[in-house]
């Protein structure tokens, strides 16, 4: 049975995910299973529920309470396993074995069991035993190298490339591609899921136009990373920015209407000699309103020009409202699940657990 009062919702309702505790990326994959309907169970050390900044991490789970080092506990939690589809563990090479819940020990136990590991550099490598994080991930790939203005040193992309999109996206990706295998097999298997792979993925269109000559080692050259004028952001009078992305020409064109620009002895759109030309009058005509009235100007147009919202301002966004797309949680306001689903919708999301649940409780049926 579900742990949960409330009846699973969404297109991974029925599977149950074993969750042994860790941070960042491997309770963000779990937190996005749950979130499509699947039942997370939560194993962490005791004493240990959630505190202040982890807890929003923990909606829409279970969490149960184990002595990893206790072989009593270790025997407790193998009895989930043996009822799981999923188990997911983000600690280094080595260390699930030496706890005695490796893949093996659970595949013997359950040879259905989808056995997911989340780690930076991954399973086996020169690195595969050292510490990082999202940063140093990165920037082994060539990614953090690529994002920054030109002449200006690289710049971290918060921690969404290495922990999130190279991360748990694709450990979640994994997950869902051997549950699919396993209709077929009946058999489990285990995913070796590093965040150095993830992001060197995710970089892919990159990777290709640099194979092609079409994109220089140079940062701030090229034609997303703002080497050109068209795809930079812009502050206005009011000291707030515009996000300007208007490729193509079509685009671009409503974007010169919008700043009542005649294109006529401009220089060519793609001309990198007149990126320096065009990047200053763009700057000196965003100068000369609000961020607000720029909106008001662009809004209902093609010319792929927005406003830079904070998180705060993200939170009243007509579009983003509409679409329910942040929920409040306990709280604190967060995403709601994504993405949509028209058959098999999913719910709003549970607050995490204020205390655990004894294992003897769970999936007792």
């Amino acid at each position: 049975m579900s742990t949960s009062s409330t009846p699973a919702q969404g297109p991974l309702a029925g599977i149950r995910v074993v969750e042994l505790a860790g941070i960042g990326p491997g309770p963000h994959a779990a937190l996005l299973l749950a979130d499509l309907g699947a039942d997370v169970v939560r194993v962490q050390r005791p004493g240990m529920l959630p505190g202040l900044m982890e807890r929003p991490q923990w909606r829409g789970r279970t969490i149960v309470e184990a002595n990893l080092k206790d072989p009593a506990d270790i025997e407790k939690v193998l009895g989930l396993v043996e009822k799981a589809d999923v188990l997911l563990e983000g600690f280094r090479p080595g260390v699930t074995e030496r706890m005695g819940l490796g893949p093996d020990v659970a595949l013997e136990r359950n040879p259905r069991l989808i056995y997911g590991r989340m780690t930076g550099w991954g399973q086996y490598g020169p690195m595969a035993d050292r510490a990082g994080h999202d940063i140093n991930y990165i920037s082994l790939t060539g990614v953090l190298h690529a994002i920054g203005h030109k002449g200006e040193r690289p710049v971290p992309p918060l921690n969404m490339v290495g922990d999130f999109g190279g991360g748990s996206m694709f450990l979640v990706f994994g997950v869902l591609a051997a549950l699919v295998e396993r209709q077929n097999s009946g058999k489990g298997q285990v995913i070796d899921a590093a965040m150095v792979d993830g992001a060197l993925a995710l970089s892919h269109m990159i990777w290709g136009m640099k194979g092609v000559g079409l994109w220089s080692d140079e940062r701030g050259s090229n034609l997303l990373d703002t080497g050109m004028a068209f795809y930079d952001t812009y502050e206005t009078s009011d000291g707030r920015y515009m996000a300007v992305g208007c490729i193509e020409p079509q685009f671009y064109a409503e974007f010169l209407k919008g700043l009542e620009i005649d294109p006529a002895g401009l220089p060519n759109q793609l001309d990198p000699t007149g990126q320096d030309q065009l990047r200053k009058l763009f700057a000196e005509k965003f100068k000369t309103r609000t961020r607000d009235e720029w909106t008001e100007v662009f809004t209902g147009t093609d010319a792929c020009c927005t406003p830079v919202l904070t998180m705060t301002e993200a939170e009243r966004n007509e579009h983003i409202v509409a679409r329910t797309g942040l929920v409040e949680i306990d709280g604190v306001v967060q995403h709601a699940p994504a993405p949509r689903f028209s058959r098999t919708p999913g719910a709003v999301p549970t607050p995490p657990p204020t205390e655990g649940t004894p294992i003897e409780q769970v999936w007792a049926n």
